[in-house]
């Protein structure tokens, strides 16, 4: 896949809006791309998020304010520009193409480095690229370049680990991945709903808030084999003592392997963070639902949009 880099253009005097991601406090990911985009010579740069979920309308505590009083402590400069919340007008959501438009009028250049969201269909994703010159940033390149490990060429065994909540995003996916992968591992709340030989559903303990032994046990052995592995969704309710063991096990077992090792999601990177095991990772992507998506189908909207 042929993305645009920032390399490829002269920003020398130019106006470019950045689509971040500040979602769930991600400020430092965005930082190379703006110190490069300064270095370039810019005459400003306006930087567009969202935050939360508002349905559309002002909701004071998701106004972006604080965001920038942080951003502005890594990195202050007078020709960085905040916007407000996208997601206080609906029409971001709805990509609606006049908002499009009225984004557009505040740059000459549009920079896409939210990957995590790019699996939405967005004005900010994949509207404003139709009417700006634009590229990828330098934190979503390195995200489809390290995914994309994933897809051409593993090292086999290849084997996903698929957990947590979200069963209406997560279990269309498995049949997808069951595809690709030597190995499907399923916990978390997903309950069992394909039949390929190479998926197994893990059985939960009677409390219901964790994987049984004999599950973590298959899972661990599957693991230790594996030549690449992703992770995405913790095996239980890994915040309390009685749900954690699963995901603790599981994560160790992933972090002591040989192989490629991919991991992504918000609770996924929560549990990592839990049980020390951020650096065990070969890589760390900031997208849970972009991340799957990715890996099940090649591409996001917002690649798309792009190329």
């Amino acid at each position: 896949m042929k993305l645009p880099f920032l390399s490829d253009f002269n920003f020398s005097g130019k106006r470019v809006l950045v689509r971040c991601d500040f979602d769930g406090g991600r400020l430092e990911e965005n930082l190379p791309t703006v110190k490069y985009l300064l270095g370039a010579g810019v005459e400003q740069i306006v930087l567009l998020s969202h935050l939360g979920r508002p349905e559309g309308k002002v909701v004071e505590e998701l106004r972006l304010a604080p965001v920038e009083e942080k951003f502005r402590q890594l990195l202050n400069s007078e020709k960085i520009i905040f916007l407000e919340n996208l997601r206080f007008d609906k029409r971001e959501e709805e990509n609606d193409e006049n908002f499009a438009k009225e984004l557009t009028c505040l740059g000459d250049f549009y920079v896409n480095e939210a990957f995590a969201v790019s699996h939405r269909r967005h004005a900010s994703i994949v509207g404003i690229p139709k009417f700006l010159p634009h590229c990828a940033g330098l934190h979503f390149a390195l995200e489809v370049e390290n995914l994309s490990k994933v897809l051409e060429n593993p090292k086999r065994p290849l084997v996903f680990v698929i957990g947590g909540a979200k069963p209406e995003t997560k279990q269309p996916l498995v049949a997808e991945f069951a595809k690709k992968a030597d190995m499907v591992l399923v916990g978390g709340t997903l309950a069992q709903n394909a039949n390929f030989k190479n998926v197994i559903f893990a059985k939960l303990r009677n409390s219901g808030l964790d994987i049984s032994d004999d599950s973590i046990e298959e899972f661990v052995e599957i693991i230790k084999k594996a030549g690449t592995i992703v992770w995405n969704g913790p095996m239980g309710k890994y915040e309390i003592p009685e749900g954690s063991e699963g995901t603790r096990r599981i994560g160790e077992a992933i972090g002591s392997g040989e192989g490629f090792k991919v991991a992504g999601g918000g609770d996924t990177i929560s549990a990592l963070k839990k049980f020390n095991l951020i650096d065990k990772m070969d890589y760390v992507s900031t997208g849970g639902g972009a991340m799957l998506e990715f890996l099940a189908k090649g591409t996001l909207p917002g690649i798309t949009a792009l190329i």
